[in-house]
């Protein structure tokens, strides 16, 4: 198996949305793709990106990227994109469809966990997921600190 260079693994993964993993029971991921402007793309490559409160939502049979900052590209000239703009998802029309069936269901929601490169193009990993109530997170949280301390004992007593 090939090794993979630096630029490789720095470019895995570009931006990462960390509070779904928090929020959200996270139950089926697609890979998408993303239709991007050149200015976007430059920028996503500087890691000008944040995916933080985004959320995607099918409509008229489309998958829409809604809320990810793409801040401007710092060399951009005259040349500019609308950083909050809404964004079409490239998915395969079953794919969708199945999305389309399984949002209808209350309480589920499309969040986007993770953006990154693949062959040179910019993915982005839709999750269907249904929301967590207070007592989970809480529970999620003590389930955290419960391995860390554990983790921290077994090293002690090496």
């Amino acid at each position: 198996m090939k090794e993979k260079t630096e630029r490789e693994l720095a470019q895995s993964y570009i931006a990462e949305n960390r509070k779904a993993y928090h929020d959200f029971h996270l139950l089926e991921t697609f890979e998408a793709g993303v239709a991007l402007l050149g200015t976007e793309v430059k920028a996503i490559r500087e890691g000008r990106v944040n995916l933080r409160d985004s959320y995607a939502r099918v409509e008229n049979g489309e998958v829409f990227l809604f809320n990810v900052n793409i801040s401007p590209y710092s060399h951009r000239g005259y040349a500019d994109h609308e950083p909050l703009r809404r964004r079409k998802l490239l998915l395969h029309r079953d794919e969708i469809r199945k999305l389309i069936g399984k949002t209808v269901e209350k309480g589920m929601t499309l969040v986007p966990v993770r953006m990154y490169f693949k062959k040179g193009r910019v993915k982005v990993a839709i999750s269907l997921a249904k929301g967590k109530k207070e007592f989970d997170k809480r529970e999620t949280i003590k389930r955290r600190e419960t391995d860390r301390e554990t983790r921290a004992a077994i090293k002690a007593h090496r």
